[in-house]
């Protein structure tokens, strides 16, 4: 049977090759060894998050504005589009941007700080 992720492929080839890990672990040397065996060749590839196409977003614009979704999340999706071109920098910044303070600005109030006039003092 052959290893469903590097992490086990890994986990297996250590299992085969150390007797003592294999005991710590609680898998059989011989398992380990069937694993490898059929893994040989095999590669584990990482994949990424794939980039949103620009006919994927034009069907979710579309779709928002018939289930009439909120016309901000519209305007956001709308601003992110645009952000697509080449060198956009709404895409970039993954479709908004942000405060100094890491809060987006619109829609969001600030915090007041509490501060204790004693000091903290009882």
């Amino acid at each position: 049977m052959p290893s469903k992720s590097l992490k086990q492929h890994n986990l297996m080839a250590m299992v085969a090759n150390n007797p003592a890990a294999a005991k710590r672990v609680g898998v059989p040397q011989s398992v380990g060894k069937e694993f490898v065996k059929a893994d040989k060749g095999r590669k584990f590839s990482e994949g990424g998050d794939m980039k949103e196409s620009k006919g994927m977003m034009k069907k979710e614009l579309a779709f928002m504005k018939a289930k009439g979704a909120p016309k901000a999340m519209v305007k956001h999706e709308q601003a992110e589009a645009k952000g697509m071109k080449k060198g956009g920098k709404c895409y970039a910044a993954g479709g908004f941007t942000k405060a100094a303070d890491g809060i987006a600005k619109k829609g969001k109030t600030k915090a007041k700080q509490i501060v204790m006039k004693s000091g903290g003092k009882c």
